[in-house]
């Protein structure tokens, strides 16, 4: 059961990314025209910012970035109405994701983790979740051994202090390189699972509404976005509602899932239950859809 009138704290992936428009398909061998923008994002940070943006609690995040882009990433956040609690790395430059998106706004990324997967459980202590009611973990911390110690001991920590706790799987290509059975084991006691219908079917084998169903047997709540179709939730063993999606005109898909876990995570601390959630998170996501970039269109702080 989520804690309401508590904070919001995210702990995951800061990127700068590189949004890359190309209405032509990609030519190999010599240039395809583009629009291209440098602009704020991260998976948790993103879904910070559209909590924030959703209004209510005081959302924090925590992630490593380099010291190349500590001062621009930190200032972004706190446009968005987010606290940073960033952490500089001398060593690694800030994670980087380029983002191809085509004609049809779907997206491919191209990725370099950088600092985001260096947190490590030095960055991490038990007073960070002093005044917070919900503890959100980007599933990228999971790919590498380092962030993904520092992802269960946070988990840990919280569960001790009855915090609840949801995890976003975040990339199905990662999934299958970890494996769904290691991911499974590191996300175990996380109160909320967020995968897409991709990354549900990379950790059950299922396509929908089976692979939500099964999910739920492993995590008390379970919401899988459907892009366009919506969002299934499903709470032990059984798909329980279906949220339809708003219609959108898309430009570009980056980061619509990360509005809709922001915006699923503020409806939940204000005291909404699941499919209202789910209602709020697909409003989010289908405004994401029609702007440039993983972010609110206001306060991203891409200057």
């Amino acid at each position: 059961m989520t804690r309401t009138g508590g904070a919001l704290l995210v702990v995951g992936d800061v990127v700068t990314d590189v949004v890359a428009r190309h209405r032509t398909p990609l030519a190999p061998a010599t240039d395809t025209a583009a629009d291209i923008r440098t602009l704020p994002g991260g998976a948790g940070a993103n879904a910070a910012c559209w909590a924030a943006r959703a209004g209510g609690p005081e959302v924090r995040m925590l992630g490593r970035v380099g010291t190349d882009a500590v001062a621009w990433h930190d200032r972004a956040l706190r446009r968005a109405g987010v606290r940073p609690l960033l952490v500089p790395d001398p060593q690694a430059p800030t994670a980087t994701v380029i983002a191809l998106v085509d004609g049809s706004a779907e997206r491919t990324f191209l990725t370099d983790s950088g600092a985001a997967l260096r947190l490590s459980p030095a960055d991490w202590s038990p007073a960070l979740l002093d005044g917070v009611a919900r503890l959100h973990l980007s599933g990228y911390l999971f790919f590498a051994a380092t962030s993904r110690e520092t992802a269960c001991r946070a988990l840990r920590d919280a569960r001790e202090a009855g915090v609840a706790v949801s995890v976003d799987p975040a990339s199905a290509g990662f999934l299958a390189e970890l494996g769904a059975d290691r991911f499974l084991a590191a996300a175990e006691g996380a109160e909320t699972l967020l995968p897409n219908a991709d990354e549900a079917a990379s950790l059950t084998g299922r396509a929908e509404p089976g692979a939500a169903a099964e999910l739920s047997r492993r995590f008390p709540l379970v919401v899988v976005t459907l892009g366009a179709a919506g969002a299934l939730v499903a709470e032990g063993g059984t798909v329980t509602a279906r949220v339809a999606a708003p219609r959108a005109r898309p430009v570009d898909s980056t980061g619509a899932g990360d509005a809709f876990t922001g915006a699923f995570l503020a409806a939940r601390l204000a005291g909404a239950d699941a499919a209202e959630a789910a209602g709020a998170g697909c409003r989010a996501g289908a405004e994401a859809v029609a702007t440039v970039g993983g972010r609110p269109p206001a306060g991203r702080g891409d200057d």
